[in-house]
């Protein structure tokens, strides 16, 4: 499996690694931006994502896996797709950022998750912000958190891990010479 992961760190070299200044959604500013949309929508690449996570994450128990909108749903699908072809179920959900005022007002979006045991993933995470949101919503609706991955892990990892969740990552900055 180790070539499904190499060959998606070098995808993610090539494709979302991008150099200058930007404001992160956390309000902090970075020298480069890791544009992971890039890689969890990009055709070749995407497989790779479905694979890697689902390897990362194998020590996990979950039947279910999504988080906050938008960068969440991608990764899910992508994990959703990869376990269908190992032969694997997996429900994917989208955790939208508040609740809808029309239809079924859901906040959670796809199967229930009530009673079910689910991971939350994001594409990278800098402050654990936005998979905690997902957490919190996730724990409300009654479902159990087993844990959290990520592609790319970015600072997050302590914000998380102080909610008492195991916290996966594919890579680090550093994996990618940042």
């Amino acid at each position: 499996m180790s070539n499904d992961r190499d060959a998606l760190l070098a995808q993610i070299k090539d494709k979302a690694v991008v150099h200058g200044k930007v404001t992160l959604s956390s309000g902090k500013e970075a020298d480069y931006y890791v544009d992971l949309r890039r890689i969890t929508l990009d055709g070749q690449a995407a497989p790779l994502v479905g694979r890697v996570m689902l390897d990362a994450t194998s020590h996990l128990e979950y039947d279910a896996v999504g988080g906050l909108t938008l960068g969440a749903d991608p990764v899910a699908a992508a994990m959703l797709h990869a376990a269908a072809a190992r032969g694997r179920e997996l429900d994917a959900f989208v955790v939208r950022k508040a609740g809808k005022a029309h239809g079924l007002q859901r906040r959670i979006e796809g199967p229930d998750v009530k009673g079910r045991r689910v991971l939350a993933v994001e594409d990278t995470s800098t402050t654990g912000g936005s998979v905690l949101t997902a957490v919190e919503a996730l724990r409300e609706a009654g479902a159990e958190v087993v844990g959290v991955a990520v592609i790319v892990e970015r600072g997050g990892q302590a914000a998380v891990e102080a909610q008492g969740l195991p916290y996966v990552t594919a890579y680090t900055a550093a994996d990618l010479g940042l």
